[in-house]
């Protein structure tokens, strides 16, 4: 039996703010837009906190404190890319 690996913190993190992020703007667009479904109501107290607490707080930050929030987070948006191959002859 294959045991399943726990994501980091710092990926439960990013997973979860990605997706309630995504539902709040879910629930703007349908607000915005009448006759679009909005999505269902929070179910449970986590479900809570991320869409009512989280989502409105983290919309009400100003970008540069955003910016330094995500870049103090592990995390692929940190991750520090090679520079593209220099151009080389066609191979004969």
């Amino acid at each position: 039996m294959a045991t399943r690996r726990r994501p980091s913190f710092s990926r439960w993190l990013r997973e979860n703010s990605e997706h309630y992020l995504m539902i709040d703007a879910h629930e703007r667009l349908a607000r915005r837009y009448s006759g679009t479904r909005p999505p269902s109501r929070p179910h449970g107290i986590a479900e809570l906190f991320w869409r009512r607490v989280f989502a409105p707080v983290y919309r009400a930050l100003p970008w540069p404190l955003r910016h330094r929030v995500m870049r103090a987070m592990p995390g692929s948006h940190r991750q520090a890319w090679s520079p593209p191959p220099e151009p080389r002859e066609p191979a004969v």
